[in-house]
């Protein structure tokens, strides 16, 4: 069957199985490698990518349920080489240690700032309850967070998805 989706600002339709989840359209069929499967069961957030404006683990997600949607992915976060608010953060807070998880944290951030651009140490914690990171505390995950929205409302935006992509 075809979907169509734009993904990373790029307009896109390709064929896909009726039973292919949207994490394994965009690792598979798209080559976009960061949404990582863990789980296949919502268990993890490492596949968390955002759909229509809201957080989303896409190893739930089936690609034909996405039809029609803007979906975001970590590699269409950083706009002309510059990194997201959040991604930044990640960076200079230390936010990470194997990387599996990194991905669907920052975009569960990104998510939990869209709601709640000044949230505390206690609601940063709850918005990313639903991913595990199996190798940190999480302090640095949160302090990163935390880093990101003193950045301001950017840290909760993705980039516009309204670009033209010439063939």
């Amino acid at each position: 069957m075809q979907v169509s989706m734009t993904v990373n600002g790029q307009q896109r339709t390709d064929e896909v199985e009726p039973r292919m989840l949207l994490a394994h359209h965009l690792r598979d069929n798209l080559g976009l490698t960061a949404t990582n499967i863990g789980c296949d069961s919502t268990s993890c957030g490492a596949c968390t990518v955002i759909v229509d404006g809201l957080t989303v683990k896409s190893c739930t997600v089936l690609a034909l349920q996405a039809e029609g949607s803007e979906v975001t992915t970590l590699e269409g976060l950083s706009t002309d080489g510059e990194l997201h608010p959040v991604q930044a953060a990640f960076r200079s807070e230390h936010g990470l240690q194997c990387g599996f998880c990194t991905s669907g944290m920052v975009m569960a951030a990104v998510g939990v700032l869209a709601d709640n651009p000044n949230p505390t140490d206690r609601e940063v914690r709850e918005g990313l309850e639903g991913n595990l990171c199996r190798c940190t505390g999480y302090h640095n995950i949160v302090q990163a967070v935390l880093k990101a929205a003193e950045s301001g409302p950017a840290a909760g935006q993705v980039p516009s998805s309204k670009q033209e992509v010439s063939a």
